[in-house]
């Protein structure tokens, strides 16, 4: 197969157009089979009532002759070929048939006779009349077996009106015609022309008390015919819908889909450019694609601002190790050539910023890749007290209150990072006081640390926690840090599902609160436990 023909088979609009018009056959066929069948049954049936009448017809005349008046050869039989009639007594021998009949077959009796030749028939009392001897017996296998109410020579025939097996022992009184009649399918030629027929088989007594039997048929020509144009019908018509099926499937699918292929080309094209601010077009409507091509343009949307914030990440980055190995290298070239104007405390002032900026760098790299914190479970309060007492140089002592036994679970490094980090930001804007709590608030443990300084303008209160963002009191990047340790500890505190957010500390300075979930689940309904001083307070309604 060509490369063509394997795009061909293998696209969705081939494979839906064939599997619609497979599907519209496999029914199509289904269908047309019971209709047929159903047809044929409604015929077989009509053809069934029609054979019943004659029978029964030629039956009550039987059963009102008078012995002494009237033989069977004097039974008006209707001689035309849409009811063959043949009477027979119980022991297979024929008793009389219609003027025409020549040959019959499915009754047990056949008739052979000279095309127009009488036939013979006997007295009502049983006596053969003259050819109506033996010798017309049947010849299709049936010698010798009484003619009982299925009336068949091996062929399938159904009996209405009663589970007898048609011996003598039910035979119908005198004067009296059977309910029962039994059904079968044969053929008949008649006056030189040969069809195929139902026949039925209905018993009577005549006044003598001779039991007889009479076939009566029906012509099936007319289900022949019928079942036959309707095949023929069929199976014509049938390649022709098929192909208008497989046609409209196609070219619905192909309207359809054209929006699809209008997003490929245009994602393609996005790709070959690298251009993300360029967007997929957007169908009117509110189908499955139009939601497709919205949620692609979503997603260009946040790849964008991605790339854009990875760029200014790159970009913000270069700038901050830029200050700091710039300022390096001046002081090592002064000490090169003037060994006595070494500032060796700057130098390492320098260095412990770099290695810091370094750390911090490698930490947002890991976070944005995806890593996931560990899930150990330890006492947050415990975490807090020991960091605490690890900061000997801190400006402003740290106030502590913590509640014991209050357990979550993540990474303790990172979040020890990010008590740090607040801690941190919260020396440098302190004037007097800075205070850290762990308390419970629901089904939530809280980390809140609180400073007396001049707080965060609300409007800048999510801003601050953009990387390399400083405010204006704090550019200076000796006091202000890279702006790079608030991002970090949101970052952390999302990897945690928790939150971390700032608003008004109750001393007027600024109020940071780290919420973590507990990892007992705790029900939300124990209500908080909050510390006395009320630190956790949070008013963000209020500027700084």
């Amino acid at each position: 197969m060509s490369a063509r023909g394997r795009r061909f088979a293998s696209s969705v609009r081939a494979r839906a157009s064939l599997g619609a018009t497979a599907v519209v056959a496999v029914a199509l066929v289904a269908a047309g089979i019971a209709v047929v069948l159903s047809l044929r049954s409604n015929l077989t049936a009509q053809a069934d009532r029609s054979a019943d009448r004659a029978a029964r017809d030629v039956a009550l005349e039987i059963a009102s002759l008078v012995p002494d008046q009237t033989s069977y050869a004097g039974l008006d039989l209707p001689d035309d070929t849409e009811h063959p009639v043949q009477v027979s007594d119980e022991r297979g021998r024929l008793l009389r048939a219609s003027e025409d009949l020549q040959r019959i077959s499915g009754t047990g009796v056949s008739v052979v006779t000279p095309a127009k030749s009488p036939a013979a028939s006997p007295a009502p009392g049983g006596t053969a009349a003259p050819g109506g001897d033996d010798s017309a017996d049947d010849d299709s296998g049936a010698d010798g077996k009484g003619s009982d109410d299925n009336g068949a020579d091996g062929n399938g025939s159904d009996d209405k009106g009663g589970d007898d097996d048609g011996s003598g022992d039910d035979d119908p009184a005198v004067g009296e015609i059977s309910d029962r009649t039994s059904y079968t399918d044969g053929s008949a030629t008649v006056d030189g022309r040969t069809g195929d027929y139902r026949f039925a088989a209905v018993e009577v007594t005549d006044r003598a008390g001779e039991t007889v039997v009479v076939h009566a048929g029906a012509s099936l020509a007319d289900r022949q015919a019928a079942v036959n144009t309707t095949t023929v019908s069929m199976l014509l018509g049938l390649p022709v819908l098929l192909l208008v099926v497989g046609g409209v499937t196609w070219l619905v699918t192909r309207r359809a889909f054209r929006p699809v292929e209008g997003i490929r080309r245009e994602m393609a094209a996005i790709t070959a450019s690298t251009d993300l601010s360029r967007r997929v077009p957007e169908p009117a409507t509110d189908d499955e694609v139009a939601r497709l091509a919205r949620t692609t343009n979503e997603t260009l949307t946040a790849l964008e601002a991605a790339v854009e914030r990875q760029r200014r990440f790159v970009a913000d980055a270069s700038h901050e190790l830029r200050s700091p190995i710039a300022s390096l290298r001046t002081q090592l070239e002064v000490g090169d050539a003037h060994p006595e104007l070494l500032d060796v405390p700057g130098a390492v002032a320098d260095t412990v910023r770099l290695q810091q900026l370094a750390a911090d760098l490698l930490l947002l790299a890991r976070l944005d890749a995806g890593e996931r914190p560990g899930r150990a479970r330890f006492d947050l309060g415990a975490m807090v007290r020991e960091e605490v007492s690890q900061r000997t140089a801190d400006r402003v002592p740290v106030t502590l209150d913590v509640r014991p036994g209050l357990e979550v679970a993540g990474s303790r490094g990172q979040l020890a990072r990010v008590l740090g980090n607040l801690l941190d930001n919260a020396q440098r804007h302190a004037h007097a006081s800075v205070s850290a709590s762990v308390y419970r608030s629901g089904g939530r443990v809280v980390l809140a640390v609180a400073d007396d300084g001049s707080g965060v303008p609300e409007a800048e209160r999510e801003r601050i926690f953009e990387r390399f963002v400083r405010l204006d009191d704090a550019r200076s990047r000796d006091d202000g840090g890279a702006g790079l340790g608030l991002a970090i500890a949101r970052d952390v505190a999302a990897r945690h599902d928790g939150t971390l957010t700032v608003g008004r500390a109750p001393e007027g300075g600024a109020l940071f609160e780290l919420r973590l979930p507990r990892p007992d689940g705790a029900d939300p309904a124990d209500g908080p436990d909050s510390p006395d001083s009320g630190v956790g307070a949070n008013d963000a309604g209020h500027a700084a």
